[in-house]
């Protein structure tokens, strides 16, 4: 279950000393707090107070160094912008500011859980790998703060405990378990657990608590027990039971198929030591005095988890004929197991023995992923790369060399072409395993020893990048063959994509001039440049396809247009079937009217609207199915709507000017504005929140902003 941390509890102190009081923290560490706390406002609201203590609390248990607990302190703060970074700078130094400037750029890492395969700001990801190997405290301390937005979601609505969930289950929590801190990880899984699966989450939380007597009188008993043996044999140790998390029980019964009573590892405990020698001599003890499940025997010490987790495990028939899951490890183990990457500042202020070895093996993979992202050019492949890299299942395989890389379960001998270099990718014409012939689709496994053939020349295919045909599977690859074919003349592109639409377009008994609506769609000036995209996959014929089959027929529209006007509530929105009813735009896809909507039933807050291709409206009907509802735009909107644009250009006087007229010609409200520019490749990206009327405005828009100068790219991002 999740431990409840003190800044949970009722009847706290009001006051901020007597709060850090409580967490009995070194005199240089408290020094370093009172500092941060003189620089926050006096008149700030108790949750900002309450999520800063706590984050310092989270910290504490990790046992971090004084700029630690003070950046952690002053976050909640600093990203409500109630401190400025020069004051942080000037009063505690330039590693606490740095370090919350690297929690800032964390913030990236929430718009890559739902954002799909859209446009994502790739310069802010790219900042954001930088702070995490620069110093990878940031990483830590913004894992904490995400614990602290979990429990604050608890009464929110339902749509953003979702959207935040989903971020947690899929970067936060696997982020914590690649960096190892075992600590962090249990608590983002079971919460986030909890809000995308709260009948399940109920049902193994009851179980759990109906045999919780009978579970904790039988486990003291055999921590007895076992203490007692290891003590006799001169075996020094710490013998305990071990809290369970309730996804790691849901976790186990889904992978295994197992009812909750089949579950070996309900009754756990821990066995902790000093030297390796001892784990194997406390195993040999607990194997002589209880019979144990061969299968159910894991030794992680020889052989290592990717993330460097190190312990035996092992189950035993106990007193009564009941299974007891036993973890062995040593105290260092413990911690790594625990603290991950932070044990590496208790091994440099000497609180543990030992090198903290493995702080290297732990960030090596952000600095493989920092050297291959300054390769990519579209940061939808970044965000996907990133996912790949901090999940957890992943495949290890060898050259015939002996080298190691790490690869996304899934790959193929392609990805991993492409992973050895780009060359080596670009000249593939086939691949051994074990000295045998693979095809391209062979799903590479862990161990396998693979040999790349190569030819002379370059010579990626245009069928490597079709995802029905599974020639690869990882992102990094298809950006690099995307790259390569964005190298080649625009003739060769052109008559690529030409065949390319010739022989989908006599399937579907189309002609050219049926193709226009899509020209405009995709922001291209004319059909060339279109089928040039398509040739150079820039625009996957797919999603291509599905827009020129959804268009309407001439004899839909003429229903359309001859029916009688529906009006909608304020926000343009129609219930089918009911009319004007209550709603909200949902924040996370940002619809226009244009876009193909669906409607989800709130609870409180009335139908919330999303696109229908929303990742998140998809994630929150599996769970609700039955609060899916038909809806659909109005024809007398008058509303405006908000969504995001990205605009990338060579930086040059006169852009903004040139940009701002587009904008006030086309009588666009700009919200909201930043400007991020690259000195050294002389470019500027503008990330920018408008208002828009419907979807056909904004592709208006867009396509008359890539007509200014210089501009390489205007994209909505969603």
């Amino acid at each position: 279950m999740v431990a409840t941390r003190q800044s949970h509890q009722t009847h706290l102190p009001a006051d901020f000393s007597a709060r850090l009081d409580l967490l009995n923290l070194s005199d240089d560490k408290l020094s370093y707090l009172d500092r941060a706390h003189a620089l926050c406002p006096s008149d700030v609201n108790a949750t900002t107070l309450n999520k800063a203590v706590e984050m310092v609390e989270i910290l504490a248990e990790l046992n971090f160094d004084p700029e630690s607990l003070a950046s952690a302190y002053l976050t909640p703060y600093f990203l409500e912008g109630l401190i400025s970074f020069d004051d942080v700078k000037d009063e505690l130094g330039d590693n606490v500011a740095l370090l919350l400037q690297g929690v800032e750029q964390m913030a990236t890492i929430s718009t890559l859980a739902h954002q799909g395969k859209g446009n994502v700001q790739i310069d802010n990801i790219r900042r954001m790998l930088l702070a995490m190997v620069e110093d990878v405290r940031a990483v830590v301390i913004k894992l904490a703060e995400q614990i602290c937005h979990l429990r604050e979601v608890k009464n929110a609505d339902e749509e953003e405990r979702v959207v935040t969930a989903k971020a947690t289950a899929n970067i936060f929590a696997p982020l914590a378990n690649r960096l190892g801190i075992g600590q962090l990880k249990w608590e983002l899984e079971d919460l986030s657990f909890r809000y995308l699966h709260p009948e399940t989450y109920k049902r193994i939380a009851k179980q759990l608590s109906d045999k919780r007597l009978d579970r904790e009188s039988y486990m003291e008993n055999m921590v007895n027990l076992v203490s007692s043996k290891l003590a006799e044999a001169g075996v020094k140790a710490q013998v305990y039971g071990r809290p369970k998390h309730i996804y790691s029980i849901y976790k186990k019964m889904s992978q295994k198929n197992y009812e909750f009573d089949q579950l070996f590892d309900i009754r756990a405990m821990r066995i902790v030591v000093d030297e390796i020698q001892d784990c194997y001599a406390a195993l040999g003890i607990v194997h002589t005095s209880w019979r144990h499940l061969p299968k159910e025997f894991d030794d992680y010490v020889a052989t290592p988890k990717q993330n460097g987790y190190q312990s035996i495990h092992t189950v035993v028939f106990g007193p009564e004929g009941k299974t007891v899951e036993i973890q062995i490890r040593t105290e260092e183990m413990h911690q790594d197991a625990e603290l991950g990457v932070a044990a590496h500042w208790m091994y440099k202020e000497g609180a543990l023995p030992g090198r903290g070895s493995g702080y290297e093996q732990k960030i090596s993979w952000l600095r493989k992923l920092l050297q291959w992202q300054e390769e990519v050019v579209d940061g939808s492949d970044l965000a996907d790369e990133l996912k790949n890299q901090v999940v957890e299942d992943r495949v290890y395989v060898f050259t015939p060399k002996g080298d190691i890389f790490d690869l996304p379960l899934g790959a193929t001998p392609l990805d991993f072409a492409y992973y050895i270099h780009s060359n080596v990718g670009h000249r593939c014409v086939g691949a051994k395993v074990f000295g045998k012939i693979v095809p391209f689709t062979y799903k590479l496994k862990t161990g396998d020893q693979v040999e790349i053939l190569t030819q002379k020349n370059p010579a990626p295919s245009r069928d490597w990048l079709s995802p029905s045909l599974g020639y690869i599977f990882s992102s990094r690859a298809r950006s690099k063959i995307h790259h390569w074919f964005k190298q080649q003349d625009r003739d060769k592109n052109l008559q690529a994509g030409k065949e390319m639409l010739d022989s989908h377009l006599s399937k579907l008994d189309l002609t050219y001039k049926d193709l226009e609506p899509a020209v405009e769609r995709f922001n291209f000036r004319e059909l060339d440049d279109l089928m040039v995209a398509l040739g150079a996959g820039d625009v996957r014929i797919n999603q291509f396809l599905n827009f020129i089959q959804a268009k309407p027929e001439p004899e839909d529209t003429l229903k359309i247009t001859s029916r009688k006007k529906v009006k909608g509530d304020k926000n343009g929105i129609v219930v089918d079937g009911v009319g004007s009813l209550l709603s909200h735009v949902a924040k996370c896809c940002q619809p226009v009217p244009g876009d193909e909507i669906v409607g989800y039933i709130t609870q409180g807050r009335g139908i919330a609207v999303h696109r229908s291709d929303c990742e998140s409206f998809s994630h929150i009907c599996e769970q609700h199915p039955e609060r899916e509802i038909a809806v659909s735009w109005s024809d007398d909107i008058k509303s405006s709507y908000a969504l995001n644009l990205r605009i990338e250009a060579q930086d040059r006087q006169g852009l903004i000017r040139d940009i701002s007229s587009v904008l006030a010609n086309e009588k666009v409200n700009v919200l909201n504005m930043n400007l991020q520019t690259n000195y050294e490749q002389n470019t500027a990206v503008f990330i920018m929140q408008i208002e828009v009327s419907n979807l056909s405005s904004m592709n208006r828009l867009i396509t008359k902003l890539v007509q200014i100068d210089g501009v390489f790219e205007a994209k909505r991002q969603h």
